[in-house]
C-alpha cells in the first residue's frame, strides 16, 4: 500500500527520519542516561526502537503505558512520573512488579498512602522545580522519604519537571534557568537520598552538564511538531498526519483533517507552501502560497502537528513509510488510555 491509498485522516511516520532523531538523542544521551517519555508517541513499536537503540528504562504518564509496555515485552525498567490516587489502576500495577522495575512518583502523604495501600514496592519523590503542577516543596522532600521508607518502600530518588523552560529562546537565559531549577532539585536530592536524578524534556535536553541530573526524560525529540521545531534541533520532523483535499474553491482548499484528529492546544498546524486559515471539527481550510500550485480534490496533504503527544494519543495506528511514500509496516497506537 502506498500513502496515496491510505483511508485518511492518517498518522504516517517515516522510518528514516524517526531512525535520525533517535540516534541522535542516544548520542547525547547513551544508555541509561536517557528515560524516554512514551507519552509523546504512546506506541510500543516505537519504544522497540528506543530499546534497540540501548534504552531499557521509560518514563510513562499513565498506568497503561507501564502495563502496555510490559505486554509487548519492551523495557524493563518504568517510572510512572505522575501522582495515581486510584487504587485499582495502582494495584494493576503492583500486580506487574515481578515482570519489571516499576517506580512511582509521589509527592505527598495522600499519594505515599494510596501507593502503600496497593502494595507499590518503589517510589521516587516528585519534587516541584517551578512549574505550577505536581511536585513537593523541596524542603519537605526529605521527610516525605522517610515515611516512605519507614513502610518498607525503597525510594529510589527524586525528579522535577522544569516544563516552563521548555520553549525559553534566550539560550544562556535558559540554561541559567534551567541550574537554577536543578539547583533544587538537588538540594531535594540531598535529603531524600537514592541513585536517580531525573528530569528534562526535549526542549533542555542539553543543558544539564554541571548539575546533578544522571537520566533525561525527553520524548517528543523522536516525532517532533512545529513548537519544538522552533528551537533549531538537529531532530526532524517524523510524523505527520495526512489528509486528503476534498473540496477547492478559487481562494482556499479544504482536507479531512479537524480538531478531532489534532492536539491543538499550541495553536494551528502547518502545511508546507501553505497557510491555514482554520481547523474545524473534521477540516481544515487553508490556502496556497504565492507560487505555489493550488491542490486539487483527492490530492494528499501532510499536515505537521503543533503538539505531537495529544495528536498520537487521537489515532489508533501509525502507518511506517519509506522514502517512496510505500507502508512498510502499522504499528498499533497501543498504549493510549489510562
Amino acid at each position: 500500500m502506498n500513502i496515496n491509498e491510505l483511508p485518511t485522516p492518517a498518522v504516517v511516520l517515516d522510518y528514516d527520519s524517526l531512525q535520525k532523531n533517535i540516534a541522535t538523542m542516544a548520542a547525547i544521551h547513551p544508555g541509561r542516561r536517557l528515560r524516554p517519555h512514551v507519552k509523546a508517541h504512546k506506541c510500543s513499536g516505537i519504544a522497540a526502537l528506543q530499546v534497540a537503540a540501548g534504552h531499557n528504562s521509560f518514563t510513562c504518564a499513565t498506568p497503561r503505558e507501564i502495563l502496555g509496555l510490559i505486554d509487548a515485552g519492551v523495557g524493563s525498567d518504568f517510572l510512572l512520573a505522575n501522582e495515581v490516587l486510584d487504587h485499582s489502576r495502582l494495584s494493576a500495577l503492583a500486580d506487574a512488579q515481578n515482570d519489571a522495575l516499576i517506580t512511582v512518583a509521589i509527592d505527598s502523604d495522600a499519594t505515599l498512602a494510596a501507593a502503600v495501600k496497593a502494595g507499590i514496592r518503589s517510589v521516587i519523590i516528585d519534587v516541584n522545580v517551578g512549574l505550577p503542577r505536581c511536585g513537593i516543596d523541596p524542603k519537605s522532600a526529605g521527610e516525605l522519604a522517610d515515611a516512605a521508607r519507614s513502610h518498607g518502600m525503597d525510594v529510589r530518588g527524586v525528579m522535577g519537571y522544569e516544563g516552563h523552560l521548555m520553549m525559553v529562546t534566550d539560550r544562556d537565559a535558559k540554561k541559567q534557568q534551567v541550574h537554577d531549577a536543578m539547583a533544587l532539585l538537588a538540594s531535594a536530592h540531598s535529603d531524600v537520598g537514592g541513585d536517580i536524578v531525573s528530569a528534562g524534556g526535549t526542549g533542555t535536553h542539553d543543558l544539564f552538564a554541571g548539575t546533578t541530573v544522571n537520566e533525561v526524560q525527553a520524548g517528543s525529540y523522536v516525532l517532533m511538531d512545529t513548537q519544538y521545531a522552533q528551537l533549531g534541533y538537529s531532530f526532524v520532523q517524523a510524523m505527520w498526519v495526512i489528509g486528503t483535499v476534498i473540496s477547492t474553491n478559487e481562494k482556499w482548499s479544504v482536507i479531512d483533517v479537524g480538531l478531532k484528529s489534532l492536539g491543538m492546544d499550541h495553536g494551528n498546524p502547518s502545511i508546507k507552501d501553505h497557510s491555514v486559515w482554520f481547523c474545524s471539527d473534521e477540516h481544515i481550510t487553508f490556502a496556497a502560497n504565492e507560487g505555489t500550485a493550488k491542490p486539487i480534490a483527492g490530492e494528499r496533504v501532510f499536515v505537521t502537528p503543533a503538539h505531537i503527544d495529544p495528536t498520537m494519543a487521537m489515532h489508533e495506528v501509525a502507518y511506517v513509510a519509506n522514502i517512496y511514500g510505500d507502508i512498510v509496516d502499522e504499528w498499533p497506537i497501543d498504549l493510549r488510555g489510562w
